[in-house]
């Protein structure tokens, strides 16, 4: 069973890459466990869509200024370091809309709220099929 633990609001400084700033500031927070939530604005990110069969992501590059509608994401750890794991939706200036996981982002502006949990096992991170993905739960058969 997890507990909510310490909470975390912030805003990523303009031209940092999101995903570093947030893991770095897991680290220095010692979060191993979390929720990430964000919104903001973009100068260009790069999405990818994991290609099953394949077993690699296919990446859509936007090299262009996008508005961050959402991002969700989680905070578990991978090789023994904070690992941040987020899904994006973008919406470019003629309001079409993309959505992926997130490679990479530049920032405008960020607005993030980090919920850290506590308690209950380790959420490892293990690399199977391509992915690195948390050790399956328990069989509730």
């Amino acid at each position: 069973m997890y507990r909510v633990g310490p909470t975390y609001v912030f805003r990523v400084p303009e031209g940092e890459e999101l995903l570093s700033y947030i893991t770095r500031f897991a680290k220095v927070n010692g979060i191993k466990l979390g929720l990430v939530l964000a919104i903001g604005a973009l100068k260009g990110c790069k999405l990818g869509y994991y290609d099953q069969r394949a077993q690699r992501y296919e990446v859509l590059e936007l090299d262009e200024e996008v508005e961050l509608v959402s991002a969700l994401g989680n905070v578990s750890i991978r090789e023994g370091e904070p690992f941040v794991h987020v899904h994006v939706s973008v919406s470019r200036k003629d309001g079409t809309t993309l959505s992926g996981h997130l490679i990479e982002a530049k920032v405008f502006v960020a607005e993030v709220f980090l919920l850290g949990l506590e308690g209950g096992p380790e959420l490892i991170r293990e690399k199977e099929g391509g992915l690195w993905l948390w050790k399956p739960g328990p069989s509730l058969g």
